[in-house]
């Protein structure tokens, strides 16, 4: 099919750009996808958001049976690990969900290109042409664009001086393919990502000790949020060495020996692990595409540079996801995909990035959108605060999940919701409610006198804008 011509190539079939692919050929285009995993789904559904989560919900259960059933009168020895049959589950998950993506390519004829994607400078009609590079470095394809969607996701960013060998000392891809629970893993940074997988590995027995550069963890986050958080996680059993940085590991067959020193200076100190995560964030994965060749500008922070409509520099090449500027998670980069193919085909696509949902998916769970106290107060934005506990609401002390509350903060004189943080059981499904919610400019007063089921633990949202309105019902 060398050469063959596309009204549109998406190069990466994540998030970003499998639902882009599909929505653009929803809307007539002829699509192409060069994705040089063997699988498609990029790094959220293989090694990332899909297998992580059935290891926080099989770690989860394994530990609420262990110590919390008796409670509701279910009494059960201590429970067995099955740890193969816990990575054979997660692997399933992994396998039905991207076999769901072939699947919907085949009924939707987008066209798949397994191989690396690399622009060329040489231009064919629009945008240029697209080589298909394979595993060996020599071009095993090519397809002529229209237009060219970059969609290549995000990598893991290293730790200088480190070197990550997916043995003893991991990324959060060999985090998810360890070979046995680890005696002691210590986890290089306190983000969503490390703290979601020390999560999963404290659970099943380890010993977990979190070092973070900054002095607290989770940063972005609400303040008061952070303080409760943390206050559970260690109660959970996880340490935090906050303020600290990482200097040097060196491995030995008996596991990792970490240098680590006070981020603002001091004597340094040693950490013995069987296993390091590290987990410091992600950085856009820009390398190896042809953008200089091609012309294609890059931000400051090494991110490519589009306008509002998601065009790069180049006209007909366009980019989405966690390669541009805006929260790098999966459902951003989705938007992000659909409102680009949307505004290709003449409609008027859009995404709010202030209105991105991000969650954690910890036990509580911690979820929120729009803006913190702590960005409101910089901003010089008057506001009210409502709250509302879990130890009040009665679905939540049924389901024995009583830890945490949901914070609204809105607006002083408007009384629209400015921001929504939820610490809690379900945080992550609430938070769709106040997306939406937000989306469509709602007040606090609008939440709170909107009817909800009872008993749910959503009212516990109803309440806290009751709150941030004038007063709640139930407090």
């Amino acid at each position: 099919m060398a050469n063959e011509t596309f009204d549109l190539v998406v190069i990466g079939a994540g998030p970003g750009g499998y639902v882009a692919a599909i929505r653009a050929a929803q809307l007539g285009m002829k699509v192409a996808v060069v994705e040089k995993n063997a699988t498609l789904g990029g790094t959220c559904l293989n090694v990332g958001c899909i297998p992580s989560k059935a290891l926080l919900q099989s770690s989860h259960l394994f530990e609420e049976t262990g110590h919390d059933l008796a409670q509701h009168g279910i009494v059960v020895g201590a429970p067995t690990l099955d740890f193969a049959q816990m990575m054979k589950r997660k692997a399933e998950v992994v396998g039905a969900t991207t076999k769901g993506i072939e699947f919907l390519f085949k009924k939707n004829k987008v066209t798949w290109l397994q191989g690396t994607g690399r622009i060329e400078a040489g231009r064919i009609e629009a945008a240029g042409k697209v080589s298909v590079i394979g595993p060996d470095g020599a071009v095993k394809d090519t397809a002529a664009a229209k237009n060219i969607l970059i969609a290549a996701g995000s990598e893991v960013t290293p730790l200088p001086g480190i070197t990550i060998d997916e043995k003893k000392i991991v990324s959060s891809t060999g985090a998810l393919e360890l070979a046995a629970v680890p005696k002691h893993l210590v986890v290089v940074g306190a983000g969503i990502i490390g703290l979601e997988l020390g999560s999963v590995w404290r659970r099943l027995g380890a010993e977990v000790t979190v070092v973070e550069f900054l002095d607290r963890i989770c940063a972005g986050i609400d303040d008061e949020i952070t303080k409760f958080f943390q206050r559970a996680l260690t109660k959970q059993g996880l340490k935090f060495r906050l303020g600290s940085k990482v200097t040097k590991a060196e491995t030995s067959n008996a596991g990792v020996t970490l240098t680590v020193e006070p981020a603002k200076g001091g004597a340094a100190e040693t950490l013995q692990a069987d296993v390091v995560l590290v987990a410091i964030g992600r950085r856009p994965y820009v390398a190896g595409l042809g953008l200089d060749k091609a012309g294609v500008k890059l931000t400051e922070r090494g991110r490519i540079a589009v306008d509002a409509h998601f065009q790069t520099s180049v006209p007909g090449i366009y980019a989405i996801g966690d390669v541009i500027d805006g929260p790098m998670l999966a459902h951003k980069a989705s938007e992000d995909g659909i409102a680009c193919v949307e505004t290709l085909a003449g409609q008027k696509g859009h995404v709010n990035w202030d209105l991105v949902p991000s969650v954690v998916y910890t036990q509580p769970e911690v979820a929120w959108v729009g803006k913190t106290e702590e960005q409101l107060k910089a901003a010089g934005v008057a506001y009210k605060v409502g709250k509302y506990p879990f130890t009040a609401d009665p679905r939540s002390r049924a389901n024995a999940a009583t830890e945490g509350f949901v914070k609204v903060l809105s607006d002083k004189a408007t009384d629209r919701v400015l921001g929504v943080h939820i610490f809690g059981a379900e945080a992550g499904t609430m938070i769709g409610e106040a997306a939406l919610a937000m989306e469509f400019a709602a007040s606090a007063e609008d939440i709170g006198r909107v009817c909800h089921a009872h008993p749910t633990v959503n009212e516990a949202l109803k309440e806290a804008a009751l709150a941030a309105w004038e007063k709640p019902i139930h407090l």
